[in-house]
């Protein structure tokens, strides 16, 4: 029986490098927390019978008596793991985002966030990264569904070294946390000695005439579009907005004063998403003069099916779609 990491492609530009069980070089979970595991017998795995795609496996290989590969039965992992959470236990879980954030809904409603369980989420291959598998792969809506929550957290790392930072940050924190991560090829964005803080917006370059706010697989080409503008003079910030909830809000502010035309660029439906939870701030604190663009897929509609590749392209998550969108609202204010 072929497995799904096991699944390879004609076309290499879809996956970029050829298997899905290949792109895991920003799913550092698995040896984070085994790790931290050597010194804290709190932390538990389960995961459902993905544990070679989102590299949990690794932490089965220090620690399998900690290690539980629930099969495909993700609403069952999510229960189980409340209970796990109810005797002392961490217990990170893992799966696809769209199995994790959408189908177990319920689940983590009623069994992690009312109760407030210490269960952090590992909701791997976000957004469209899956694809070809179509509509039930795709996660477009899951940030809205977890920001619904109450006692829920949200953060979405933007590559290897800010994951292990929110892992190492938040171990200790009280109640649910919803980790929203890529497909495991997120190319590096900070380096070693970066800093980096869980619910603390982290500003990654100055600019004063507009600011892109983004997070998770965005980051990475919106500090590329900045760079290609700055060529042409076009001066812009981009702040990785990793932590959605609790949202910084004292920074968002500060940094909408100092620059009042803001895009938000999610790989998630833009009704419910970053750009939403930055509009509410934008209204709750009564902030005028802001104009705020939203890139990312269009609310009323799903993702159409293709190669992950082309998919980012068509809808203008890219480097070049971010600068050609920028590009765009500047001269609507030339006009």
């Amino acid at each position: 029986m072929t497995s799904v990491t096991d699944i390879k492609f004609q076309d290499k530009d879809s996956w970029h490098l050829g298997t899905l069980s290949s792109q895991t070089r920003s799913f550092v979970a698995g040896q984070v927390l085994a790790d931290i595991a050597d010194k804290d017998d709190r932390i538990v795995i389960m995961n459902a019978d993905l544990g070679h795609a989102n590299r949990t496996i690794e932490f089965a290989e220090k620690h399998p008596e900690r290690y539980f590969n629930m099969g495909i039965a993700e609403h069952n992992m999510v229960s189980a793991s409340a209970g796990l959470a109810s005797v002392g236990y961490i217990p990170y879980i893992g799966t696809f985002a769209s199995f994790l954030g959408i189908l177990c809904c319920e689940q983590i409603r009623t069994d992690l966030a009312y109760p407030n369980m210490p269960v952090r989420l590992l909701s791997h291959h976000a957004g469209i990264s899956l694809g070809y598998y179509g509509t039930s792969h795709h996660a477009t809506e899951d940030i809205g569904i977890m920001r619904s929550m109450a006692n829920m957290k949200i953060i979405c790392p933007a590559d290897s070294y800010s994951l292990e930072h929110a892992i190492r940050q938040t171990v200790d924190l009280e109640g649910p946390i919803y980790f929203r991560l890529g497909g495991g090829d997120d190319p590096d964005v900070y380096h070693p000695g970066d800093a980096w803080q869980f619910d603390k917006i982290q500003l990654l370059r100055e600019g004063k005439d507009a600011v892109i706010f983004a997070n998770g697989m965005m980051v990475h080409p919106a500090l590329e579009a900045a760079k290609k503008l700055a060529q042409d003079g076009i001066d812009i910030a981009v702040a990785d907005l990793h932590t959605v909830l609790p949202i910084d809000r004292k920074s968002l502010l500060s940094i909408l004063d100092k620059t009042p035309l803001a895009f938000v660029a999610e790989d998630h439906n833009t009704r419910s998403g970053v750009a939403t939870a930055v509009a509410d701030e934008i209204v709750d604190s009564q902030l005028s003069g802001v104009r705020l663009v939203r890139i990312g897929f269009p609310p009323n509609e799903y993702a159409i099916i293709g190669a992950p590749y082309h998919l980012y392209q068509h809808y203008g998550l890219t480097t070049a779609g971010l600068e050609a969108r920028i590009r765009a609202e500047l001269r609507k204010r030339e006009i």
